[in-house]
């Protein structure tokens, strides 16, 4: 017994040395001549020990035989899931709001890539989760590889990039090499699409005359209702950058556009690299001066969208009719369908069919004024509703009352929102050409050039023009609602003829919520409140009924 004591220690003793320099050694990750020593000390012991109790081995084993076997399999079974995790990764995203996994926008992204992308990212051991990120990109398209480098394990790697820093990111694409500092999904996937599309797109804010600040921050110290400076009808407390435009800046930054202000004070004319204008909420007229650059851009191929709130004179009427529409002096009120209980700001779910509206869901306009077409139609242009009010509602034309008066208000429904586009053919045929040779039109009547290669060399170009009568949807305040932030970005996309980005929009970082419409809200009201109690009333009482 006291020899079997003793050989019972040995085998602890070895099994504990052999332990700690296994331990010791994953510690310091380096070979370590005493840990070495320790370990084949420990299993020299271990071994001795199990060899003078090999009697009583072998009865426990006789006798604990399926226990030892069950606890074995267990093991390998573990081992075996833990091997196949390593070779075979999966992921499952039980976020509501997918945190951890590529948006619908970023796979859209990838599904579209036509060139092969190489993304070299360089990161410490801080940014596993950009790392992880990267990896989901690589998983998800066949065309995207990527490689990870630790700048300080790996200097000459970083020299050869010319990266100083970890967090940096080099996209290679079709001979283009952009760098991009940032690890979030949006840094990564507007680097893509700025390597793969090549071009990069300027936006040209109007500013100078109140306009909605594209540049603000996301954070308003006043109250809504003041003259001049309200959402709808009545009250509210706001904080003064909800008004801005920041995180619309930043969803059309994260598509590879360009966001710039212009000021046309003095005459100034609107930059001919614009893509598009964007007048978002003038609360000032625009000066005759101002009115004539926008109408020139216009009338040589510019697009505009012109976000423009009720009872406001800005001086653009004249050029928005010039091309088929009105803007009525009105505000629409829907009592049907409006979102919460703010009857000034309808919500539409059914749209027209058009590129703009694609996929769109329920959006909704904190006071908007109503359109209308030309008495007369514009030559040329073509004029299309995207969406309009509800049957049931009006558009009022004092702001002093919110009630329809017959003969004075129009009865819905009202278009809200149109897209306009105006070829520039003739204007092309008789311009010259961007070389300084003469028009076409002059070349064929000299006989120089037949006029079906004329016609055929000749650019065709157009205007496309979006009027819609409400700045606020797209503020910072709704910009993240429903479909709000995505009706803005699939017109200014559709005006630059990037309808491939349509549908693409970033995600922004705001708690859930739900959101109703007013009919929404009653049904649900009329179901929990009213309905369901008077069923259980009536079974309660149909059972107390047959008990008495």
């Amino acid at each position: 017994m006291e020899t079997g004591f003793r050989f019972g220690v040995l085998l602890l003793v070895g099994l504990a040395l052999l332990g700690t320099g296994v331990a010791i050694h994953a510690i310091l990750l380096e070979p370590v001549h005493w840990t070495a020593l320790l370990a084949g000390a420990g299993g020299v012991l271990a071994a001795g020990g199990a060899y003078g109790l090999r009697a009583e081995l072998r009865t426990w084993l006789l006798r604990r035989g399926a226990i030892a076997l069950y606890t074995l399999g267990v093991l390998g079974v573990l081992t075996a899931l833990a091997y196949l995790t390593v070779r075979f990764s999966f992921r499952f995203d039980m976020t509501a709001a997918g945190l951890y996994s590529l948006s619908r926008q970023t796979r859209t992204v990838l599904e579209r890539l036509e060139s092969p992308v190489r993304i070299v990212f360089f990161y410490d051991q801080g940014m596993r989760e950009a790392r992880e990120l990267l990896e989901l990109y690589a998983r998800y398209a066949a065309r995207l590889t990527v490689e990870f480098y630790d700048p300080s394990v790996n200097p000459a790697q970083a020299r050869l990039h010319g990266v100083q820093f970890a967090g940096t990111s080099v996209i290679e694409s079709a001979g283009r090499v952009i760098k991009v500092n940032g690890g979030s999904e949006t840094d990564f996937t507007n680097g893509i699409l700025r390597v793969t599309k090549g071009v990069t797109k300027r936006l040209c804010f109007l500013d100078g005359h109140g306009e909605a600040d594209v540049f603000s921050l996301q954070t308003h110290d006043h109250f809504e209702g003041q003259v001049g400076h309200t959402h709808g009808i009545g009250v509210k407390y706001e904080l003064h950058e909800r008004h801005g435009l920041g995180k619309a800046r930043n969803a059309l930054e994260t598509l590879n556009y360009r966001v710039e202000h212009v000021r046309l004070v003095g005459g100034q004319p609107v930059p001919g690299d614009c893509a598009a204008l964007v007048v978002a909420g003038p609360r000032l007229a625009l000066l005759p001066a101002e009115v004539q650059a926008v109408e020139a851009y216009l009338a040589q191929g510019g697009n505009a969208f012109f976000l423009l709130d009720p009872w406001v004179d800005t001086g653009l009427e004249r050029v928005i009719a010039g091309y088929g529409v009105v803007l009525n002096p009105d505000m629409v009120i829907d009592e049907a369908s409006h979102f919460w209980n703010d009857i000034s700001s309808p919500a539409v779910t059914s749209y027209t069919r058009h590129e703009v509206t694609r996929e769109l869901p329920l959006t909704f306009f904190p006071g908007i004024r109503s359109l209308s077409p030309t008495r007369d139609r514009v030559p040329g242009t073509t004029v299309m509703p995207l969406f309009h009010s509800s049957r049931n509602s009006y558009g009022v034309t004092d702001p002093a009352r919110v009630e329809f008066e017959a003969g004075r208000d129009r009865r819905g429904p009202l278009p809200l929102m149109v897209v306009v586009r105006k070829r520039l053919e003739e204007a092309n045929r008789s311009a010259p050409t961007a070389a300084g040779n003469p028009p076409a039109s002059s070349r064929v009547a000299k006989g120089e050039v037949p006029e079906d290669e004329a016609l055929a060399t000749a650019p065709t170009r157009q205007t496309r023009l979006a009027v819609i009568g409400d700045a606020d949807f797209a503020t910072n305040s709704f910009f993240h609602a429903l479909g709000n932030g995505a009706l803005f970005l699939n017109t200014i996309n559709y005006l630059t003829e990037q309808t491939d980005l349509i549908g693409l929009e970033p995600r922004t970082d705001n708690p859930p919520q739900l959101t109703l419409t007013n009919r929404q809200m009653k049904g649900t009201f009329f179901l929990s409140v009213i309905l369901m109690p008077a069923v259980l009333a009536v079974i309660g009482t149909a059972v107390w009924w047959k008990q008495r």
